[in-house]
């Protein structure tokens, strides 16, 4: 049995109630304020991605990583809502980096709620974006319909592609033969340099967004009562 082999068998050969919660688990902790840069959420739901070989599994995985998804973009909603604006001085956000607060920000501004759709799909911000929204006061239910929705469709595109990415492993494999290892490294550089990019392109501040929190709703008022 080939590297590329083995290692989807081994991911396979795990319990699938163990790797929905271990999964799940990862994705809780990277959505949640304070722990998106320590936990590989994206990367692990990836890599167990590529143990689905069935629709049926494709639906409980992606669904349950959904909602996990969610419950973390609640806890962050909630954490805005009792602390406000003061959170951009707190030292998680600035570990996490400032910037990507301002960013938040700045997107519920111009787009209101789709903005919580939308940083789903951006890096680090959307560990953020749940925070800033109900710093802002933006309405619960609102919120949460947004998060739904945008947790959905970033669920099912990753698992997805950690469907098809397991599924032509084993068909490159198939037809190279012994060359299956270069098909695996292949895919390990394009993913680490794909890692790289995008952590780079996420502390790289964004022209005009650095100096934003002043424009805030509520952030003077924040202030003075502090």
């Amino acid at each position: 049995m080939s590297v590329v082999s083995e290692m989807l068998a081994t991911i396979a050969g795990l319990p699938r109630p163990l790797l929905v919660v271990v999964v799940g688990a990862l994705v809780l902790g990277e959505c949640t304020l304070g722990i998106g840069f320590v936990v590989p959420g994206e990367s692990g739901l990836l890599i167990a991605s590529a143990a689905v070989t069935d629709f049926g599994f494709f639906l409980t995985l992606s669904g349950s990583v959904a909602l996990f998804a969610a419950l973390g973009d609640n806890i962050g909603f909630l954490l805005g809502r009792r602390y406000g604006w003061r959170l951009r001085e707190s030292a998680t956000v600035r570990k996490l980096g400032q910037r990507h607060w301002d960013r938040a920000g700045t997107l519920l501004r111009r787009y209101g709620v789709g903005a919580v759709f939308v940083a789903r799909f951006l890096p680090v911000v959307r560990t953020l974006t749940p925070a800033a929204a109900g710093s802002s006061g933006l309405g619960y239910g609102r919120f949460l319909a947004a998060s739904l929705s945008g947790a959905t469709m970033w669920s099912a595109l990753h698992v997805a592609t950690g469907w098809l990415a397991g599924a032509s492993a084993r068909y490159v494999e198939h037809i190279l033969g012994g060359a299956g290892w270069v098909v695996l490294g292949a895919l390990v550089a394009v993913g680490v340099i794909t890692w790289l990019w995008r952590r780079r392109r996420g502390r790289t501040a964004e022209p005009g967004e650095a100096e934003v929190a002043d424009d805030m709703p509520g952030l003077n008022e924040v202030d003075r009562a502090a």
